[in-house]
């Protein structure tokens, strides 16, 4: 039997359910089962994976990960297929994607894949792009669709990939907003992106599962490009970025509207990669802090106020998070 709760539950709570003996998570309407394919059985957890980045000419091939929900040092995953800068990821359940990044006078055009429930060096996913121009572009994801944003500022185009399978990029549509490096989230149903250079603070929308051009969500409360963004099924974070700063703005995905204050980092920071569980949200690393970083940090996303310090990266660099936990699962 189901009981009242005293008070009306914060989108993003956990329970465990006596009778069906299965963990439940409020989505902002009503509680909802934790599946069977849920991180904890897999992981033991919701593990973030991040692929480093860096700054030209520092690029880098690193990978590692942590588990989100307890703190400490980040963990060696694997190598890159090759190091590259400015990557962006989306993942699965069960599998990663990164962007090829930028090299030298170089764009790359490939896809790289990790299983994020083991370890190891990452290899080709068997498809590539539609354009170089998504080699540094943002990406969102449900369980089974991946999409990207060009990241050239003169063509919003956007390309999708079924997640479980290898082949080439199909085209999506159109971004309503021409920017480059901004960031992408997700619930099941929605993605988001946001932010970009030249820097904008509007958010924009699409539903995953159709295709179609982007339309207005809404605006952040500060013009930036390079955040890290994240989420869970309900609430998307929007962290730092130019320039510097430490602002983390939040926004709830089912809904249309401008995003609020969250808090702060505990430092300010750009291009650093975010990843989230049901319940936590981590930034990690940065190229400009105003030099690189290694600093982890994470939130309740539940709740609002500043970030916390949860450990190290292997490496002070920038990066592409994924994690097999996040908002559009």
């Amino acid at each position: 039997m189901e009981y009242p709760s005293l008070d009306t539950p914060t989108a993003g709570a956990t329970r465990f359910n006596t009778d069906s003996s299965q963990l439940e998570i409020y989505d902002g309407n009503q509680w909802t089962g934790v599946l069977a394919t849920s991180p904890e059985l897999q992981t033991g957890g919701t593990r973030a994976v991040c692929m480093s980045g860096g700054t030209e000419p520092a690029f880098t091939d690193n990978i590692d990960y942590v588990n989100l929900a307890s703190t400490g040092n980040a963990i060696t995953f694997g190598d890159a297929i090759q190091a590259g800068g400015i990557r962006g990821g989306c993942s699965s359940r069960t599998r990663g994607l990164f962007n090829g990044g930028q090299q030298p006078a170089v764009s790359i055009t490939d896809v790289q894949k990790v299983e994020i429930s083991s370890t190891g060096n990452a290899t080709d996913f068997g498809g590539d792009f539609s354009s170089a121009e998504f080699a540094i572009g943002e990406g969102l994801a449900s369980a089974t669709r991946a999409v990207w944003k060009r990241s050239s500022t003169s063509n919003g185009q956007m390309d999708y990939f079924t997640i479980a399978h290898g082949g080439n990029a199909n085209d999506f549509g159109d971004s309503l907003f021409q920017k480059s490096q901004g960031g992408g989230l997700a619930s099941p149903t929605r993605g988001c992106f946001m932010a970009g250079s030249p820097d904008t603070n509007a958010i924009e929308y699409m539903t995953i599962a159709t295709l179609g051009n982007n339309a207005d969500f809404g605006d952040l409360t500060l013009a930036r490009h390079a955040p890290a963004t994240a989420s869970n099924a309900v609430r998307g974070l929007c962290m730092g970025g130019t320039g510097l700063t430490n602002v983390i703005d939040y926004f709830t995905i089912p809904t249309l509207g401008n995003a609020k204050d969250f808090g702060d980092l505990t430092s300010a920071r750009r291009q650093a990669g975010a990843a989230a569980s049901p319940t936590r949200a981590a930034a990690f690393g940065a190229d400009y802090s105003p030099s690189s970083v290694n600093t982890i940090d994470y939130v309740q996303i539940s709740s609002t106020g500043n970030a916390t310090d949860f450990g190290d990266r292997t490496e002070a660099k920038g990066c592409a998070a994924v994690s097999n936990g996040h908002g559009g699962l």
